[in-house]
């Protein structure tokens, strides 16, 4: 479909009606934690049944090289609802409850991008940008939250708890009000679900951005007893055979009330699965490593969109995307204009609605831990680029499955490695020598991202990498 024909049909979207005035599309973002590439049916999963994602899916796009920023909760929320490399933002890694910091208010997230356009706003879920008051989503353009202020196994009943942790209770935030203790989490998917319902139809009369981000497949894994024993995958694959029974309500609320047609919903994870959990954690099969890791099993996400009345139907897009590129996509869709501060993504809304469109990116960085910065990916998704580094890895052995992690063992990247993900997705052939002239031309990426956002063995330029919200 040409430019000109995707205007057309944008601006017939957008056109006024004698009754209800201008129509703007609504947009849903499903938001998993720790699940894997493969944990889905319409991925390969061969054991866990996800047939409400799996219409999704056959109603729309299959993105199979859709990538998070960083490998990590907290950093990787930034950069979805900012379209930030998260360092940009000064954020790192996975805060904890007794953090004083959390995403600069001055930072505009999805849902304040939309707000002047007179959308409704609201997240039901695990935000995990900083637990004060300042920082909730009600300061960051929600008008409504409800969820878990951080991780879900980040209370007292963790099996480490008083060695190597001492964490507080369990809060759970409606707005920015403790309402609760939670001493266990069973029905915590079915609230978010019942919340997400409920504000669906609530705000069918006026545009909405809808937030959903999923305390689970995070451990400790909890299941309401409607999916107890339910799928032959076990604890795990119950768990996510519930999310994607959410997954239906939400849509089946949206075709309820009419909106599915103009509705964009957009699923996918966090980051890859924490395979020291073993039988507990997700599958990133056929990727390398998972978690807290650069390769792909750790920042490469399963991503389905659907769309009814703009989307193709039934594709499967195999160039690459990133969170970051949501918030100028949806920026794009909606008319709003971008942030004044400088964002790292770009639209790739060419892209969904052509396949074969031109990469929208260069390249893609990936930085991890404290401002370190790991690998980069060529625009159009077939060569990867490690630099030298420490990684985790449980090299090939298997979690357990009674609920505490295995050891991971610390590898290292010792020199430049070269893969092209086309032949070998898995990473296991190194080609750095083959390729010179394009290895030369990923470093001269590298060292340009260095300059603007530093990394630990650079000093950061300028005024580049902008302040952390922290509190005295």
């Amino acid at each position: 479909m040409n430019q000109f024909l995707i205007v057309l049909l944008l601006l017939s979207l957008f056109s006024c009606t004698a009754e209800k005035g201008p129509t703007k599309p609504n947009v849903v973002i499903i938001f998993t934690d720790d699940q894997g590439y493969e944990d889905l049916g319409c991925f390969g999963s061969p054991d866990i049944r996800t047939p409400h994602i799996d219409a999704m899916a056959a109603r729309g796009l299959k993105l199979t090289q859709f990538y998070v920023a960083q490998p990590v909760c907290s950093a990787s929320r930034a950069a979805l609802l900012t379209g930030c490399y998260p360092n940009r933002l000064s954020i790192s890694g996975a805060y904890g409850p007794f953090a004083k910091k959390g995403l600069h208010p001055n930072e505009q997230t999805i849902a304040e991008l939309l707000k002047p356009l007179g959308y409704a706003t609201a997240c039901f879920g695990k935000w995990h940008l900083g637990s004060e008051r300042e920082f909730l989503p009600t300061s960051q353009g929600f008008d409504e939250y409800f969820g878990l202020a951080y991780s879900n196994d980040m209370w007292p009943y963790h099996p480490w708890q008083g060695t190597i942790f001492d964490f507080p209770d369990l809060f759970l935030f409606e707005d920015a009000e403790i309402i609760d203790t939670l001493h266990e989490q069973s029905q915590i998917t079915t609230w978010y679900t019942e919340k997400a319902v409920d504000f669906i139809e609530r705000k069918a009369d006026e545009p909405f951005f809808l937030y959903v981000p999923h305390s689970m497949p995070h451990v400790p894994l909890f299941v309401s007893d409607k999916f107890q024993g339910k799928s032959s995958r076990g604890l795990y694959g119950d768990v996510i055979e519930e999310i994607d029974w959410s997954t239906g309500q939400i849509l089946d609320a949206l075709e309820r009330k009419g909106l599915s047609e103009n509705t964009l919903v957009i699923f996918t994870s966090d980051n890859g699965p924490w395979l020291s959990y073993g039988g507990r954690s997700g599958e990133a099969h056929p990727l390398r490593e998972g978690k807290g890791t650069a390769w792909e099993g750790g920042v490469r996400v399963p991503c389905v969109m659907q769309w009814p009345s703009v989307l193709p139907r039934g594709v499967e897009i195999d160039r690459p995307a990133m969170t970051i590129d949501l918030l100028p996509t949806i920026a794009e869709i909606t008319g709003a204009e971008l942030p004044a501060q400088k964002i790292d993504g770009k639209s790739c809304w060419p892209l969904l609605m052509d396949p074969t469109a031109s990469p929208h990116h260069d390249f893609y960085h990936f930085y991890y831990k404290q401002n370190e910065l790991h690998a980069t990916l060529s625009g159009d998704g077939a060569w990867k680029l490690y630099y030298p580094h420490r990684y985790r890895s449980l090299n090939g052995r298997t979690g357990t499955n009674d609920g505490l992690p295995i050891d991971y063992e610390q590898n290292d990247v010792e020199t430049l490695e070269l893969y092209n993900l086309v032949d070998d997705v898995m990473e296991t052939n190194n080609v750095i020598g083959d390729h010179p002239s394009r290895v030369q031309e990923m470093q001269q990426a590298g060292d340009a991202i260095r300059s603007e956002l530093g990394d630990q063995l650079t000093k950061t330029k300028g005024n580049s990498v902008r302040p952390l919200g922290t509190l005295d």
